[in-house]
């Protein structure tokens, strides 16, 4: 066909019919008279078809229904307009689009489609980047926060009371990281699954989840009683069995509970009730459920002042190092743990029980430790130019949250290039539960230290949960018994049983073994028949400052003999 044969409208209309949008023309009515190749493709109308259609017809929202009936008759000429729609084809599939619509000279309208599929997409990403959890799809702390402040105004208005559950998963971090992510997924969906229409479960990161009621009674008493019935739901729906890969894992939760009432406190105060009710669960033993009350706000604000004074300690060094020696079995010194001490200015001496788990809660932990390991480097190689004592070795406790720091290796190198020592004589102190956090991880970490010639103790040996199969794969050079089962060593059968096992499984292991919490001779003598020939504890020498813990190595220890 020649270009002849078209008509000069034909000729016109040669630009649209084939522009890559969707292109209609349409009478003041929206009655279209004119839709491009395009347009047919996409919908999958025929052009016939379409001039029987309006635009209401292949895009019937009350949106566009307003514009064309309010906006399109009073658009100027030339003058473009843009509104997003959906355009809807004949197998009723629906399209983003943005429409474009300038009203050109003899009144017809001329609407331009752009597919923004692309950009909603876009949009509903960003949309979920901000305001949902990536792992679980659950609503993240922006949006929790957004509804709760919705749930507290919806409560004032109706006088009902809510609650905020703070669930929080007990010993989640020792599964791995795959394994964790389907937990966390499965979990997520039980949750989802057990609360009723209106409320919101958010996850906020990692193990932790929060739950929002809505409409509960008028009455406190009665309220909280439903928010603790759901409390019950949800710890069942933890507890049930988690079938994943195959293999049949279970887990527990702490949670704590906040009730609200209106606006008489904040989203974020609350929020922190509910997490304070919940730290109070985990240390009432963990698996279990506990009610937020002031209590717990004069246990948390004591808690606010004990970091705030740990921070100052780090700062203004109030921390310094004592040493308990460690000895052979003919009471030799082989070396000593280092242990933490922190000189309070009111308090006076305070033992690491009483802050060392709220460093770890609050990453305190990882300088301190640092400090620590800076400090026993420092001595060590003072030491060196003392005959008596170039040759201890100096344990070091490491917490699970310093060792799993992905930079640990290279800041053990920093010290001790700076420190100039001999790595043997280090030795990191490790708890069994630690170790095993993320296995493969501590495998690498440990394999990589002991290139450089540091040493590896697990601490505690027998309070956790170790399993054989990763005790032979860790590369380990000693084990401690933990001093609970050497105390009635000598009294109590079932102890004595599990401390000569203990030994027995070192020695297969080719592993050296030290008991701590030795106080008698009685002790030191069941210990040594049995095969543990390292030793420590009061019998040798309590936890001393420096100048006299290097003063005690000068006296006589019990059962030591003149040469």
């Amino acid at each position: 066909m020649t270009i002849q044969k078209y008509s000069s409208a034909e000729l016109a209309q040669m630009p649209l019919r084939f522009a890559p949008d969707v292109v209609f023309i349409a009478n003041p009515d929206g009655r279209i008279i004119f839709a491009n190749d395009n347009a047919q493709r996409v919908l999958g109308y025929s052009l016939q078809e379409l001039q029987a259609m309006t635009m209401l017809d292949i895009a019937p929202e009350d949106r566009l229904k307003a514009y064309w009936l309010q906006q399109a008759p009073n658009i100027a000429d030339g003058q473009q307009h843009l509104v997003e729609i959906r355009l809807i084809t004949k197998a009723r599939q629906q399209l983003p689009m943005e429409l474009s619509i300038v009203k050109m000279p003899n009144g017809q309208l001329y609407g331009a489609c752009r597919d923004i599929t692309e950009r909603k997409q876009a949009e509903r990403h960003i949309h979920e980047l901000a305001f949902y959890d990536l792992l679980t799809k659950l609503p993240n702390r922006r949006l929790l926060l957004d509804r709760l402040r919705h749930a507290l105004a919806a409560s004032a208005h109706s006088k009902q009371h809510g609650a905020v559950l703070f669930l929080n998963l007990d010993h989640f971090k020792a599964f791995n990281s795959d394994t964790g992510d389907l937990l966390l997924h499965k979990i997520a969906r039980r949750l989802t699954a057990s609360i009723q229409e209106g409320d919101t479960v958010a996850c906020l990161g990692g193990d932790v989840f929060v739950i929002v009621m809505e409409s509960l009674s008028v009455n406190l008493k009665e309220a909280a009683e439903q928010a603790k019935l759901l409390a019950e739901k949800m710890r069942s729906a933890v507890n049930y069995p988690h079938v994943l890969d195959g293999q049949t894992l279970q887990t527990t939760a702490s949670i704590g509970i906040a009730m609200f009432l209106g606006h008489r406190e904040t989203s974020e105060t609350i929020l922190k009730q509910a997490k304070a009710a919940m730290e109070q669960a985990k240390s009432a033993g963990r698996d279990t459920i506990n009610f937020y009350n002031h209590d717990i706000q004069d246990t948390l604000n004591r808690r606010n002042k004990l970091v705030q004074e740990l921070r100052l300690a780090i700062a203004s060094q109030q921390f310094q190092l004592h040493y308990q020696v460690q000895v052979d079995s003919r009471y030799r010194a082989l070396g000593a743990e280092v242990l933490l001490r922190w000189q309070h200015p009111e308090r006076g001496l305070l033992a690491p029980g009483e802050y060392i788990a709220l460093c770890e809660d609050t990453g305190l932990i990882i300088s301190l430790g640092l400090w620590v390991l800076e400090q026993a480097c420092r001595q060590l190689g003072t030491w060196q130019n003392h005959a008596q004592f170039r040759d201890l070795t100096l344990a070091v406790n490491v917490s699970a949250k310093q060792f799993h720091q992905a930079d640990f290796v290279t800041q053990i190198q920093r010290v001790l290039f700076e420190s100039a020592v001999n790595p043997s004589q280090i030795k990191l102190e490790l708890t069994e539960s630690s170790m095993l956090e993320n296995v493969e991880d501590t495998i690498a970490k440990m394999r990589e230290l002991k290139l450089l010639g540091i040493r590896f103790s697990m601490d505690d040996f027998g309070t956790g949960h170790s399993s054989l199969q990763y005790l032979k794969r860790l590369p380990l050079d000693q084990i401690k018994i933990d001093q609970s089962f050497v105390h009635d060593i000598a009294s109590d059968p079932n102890d004595a049983v599990i401390v000569k096992a203990i030994i027995s499984m070192s020695e297969a292991l080719g592993l050296h073994v030290i008991a701590e919490g030795v106080e008698t001779e009685e002790q030191f003598n069941f210990l040594n028949a049995h095969g543990c020939h390292m030793f420590q504890g009061y019998l040798f020498g309590e936890p001393l400052p420096l100048a006299e813990f290097e003063k005690s190595l000068h006296r006589p220890t019990p059962g030591s003999t003149n040469p």
